[in-house]
């Protein structure tokens, strides 16, 4: 199999990874200059320069992650990776906070400007909102672990692109195999078709079990939730997260 078509493959890899399911042209073309003899090599065989690579970073940041064994670990590559434009307009890596240990997870969007700020996940209102929530089952941080899909706030809190989210996600996976949680809420839309790959609106995605399998293979429960920023802004779904984070309590129950 020629090198052509080996980069050939590895971009629609990653072009279907972003979520790209249609094309807008009948021929392939290269949407950015080159400015090197590797860029100039792409565009001679039709590859966009900014999709090969956006292939590389989704692959360094996997390979990364391989040896790594901690949290702590972790966050000193996550914050020493370059792959990812969105750290650059950041000012902080928020990988994670509470219990490490936690049989249960909670994953988000993206850090908002106050996370960016302190450098730590849900310390916002969103945050705050979640702390109640939590405490209405009988939970706190100490007993979860909350991250999100990104580790860098997008610029204005606009919603993150199919590629950064693709770049990213390994390194959610791999706080998923470190902590090792039983049961995973997903708070909002991204995070839950990030993870599931899917693509669906939390109202149908909610209200049930789903199951997640982790790359050293354990089957985690997942559960679909919205997310607090959402419940901010439209208080009326509050007695369905309540209604979702109940089933999370009765199957911790069950279980225990």
């Amino acid at each position: 199999m020629s090198e052509n078509i080996l980069n050939l493959k590895d971009c629609l890899d990653f072009y279907i990874l972003s979520g790209v399911d249609e094309t807008c042209g009948d021929e392939p073309y290269a949407c950015l200059k080159p400015v090197s003899e590797e860029k100039n090599e792409l565009t001679k065989n039709k590859i966009p320069y900014s999709a090969v690579a956006g292939i590389e970073s989704v692959k360094n940041a996997a390979a990364l992650c391989q040896n790594i064994s901690s949290i702590d670990e972790l966050k000193k590559i996550v914050e020493n990776f370059d792959g990812c434009a969105l750290k650059y307009n950041a000012k902080n890596t928020v990988i994670g906070d509470g219990n490490p240990k936690a049989k249960i997870m909670f994953i988000g969007e993206a850090p908002g400007a106050e996370e960016d700020m302190i450098g730590k996940a849900f310390v916002g209102k969103s945050g705050q909102l979640l702390n109640k929530i939590l405490a209405a089952i009988g939970l706190d941080r100490d007993h979860c672990y909350i991250c999100n899909i990104l580790p860098w706030r997008p610029p204005g809190n606009r919603a993150p692109s199919d590629a950064e989210i693709a770049i990213c996600l390994p390194f959610l996976k791999k706080q998923i195999e470190i902590v090792k949680p039983d049961y995973i809420f997903t708070l909002g839309a991204v995070a839950a078709n990030s993870l599931l790959e899917m693509s669906e609106t939390v109202s149908k995605l909610r209200g049930k079990w789903m199951e997640y399998i982790s790359g050293d293979g354990r089957n985690i429960k997942v559960m679909v939730g919205y997310h607090p920023a959402y419940l901010l802004r439209t208080p009326a779904q509050k007695a369905k997260m309540w209604a979702d984070v109940l089933r999370l309590k009765n199957e911790i129950d069950k279980n225990n």
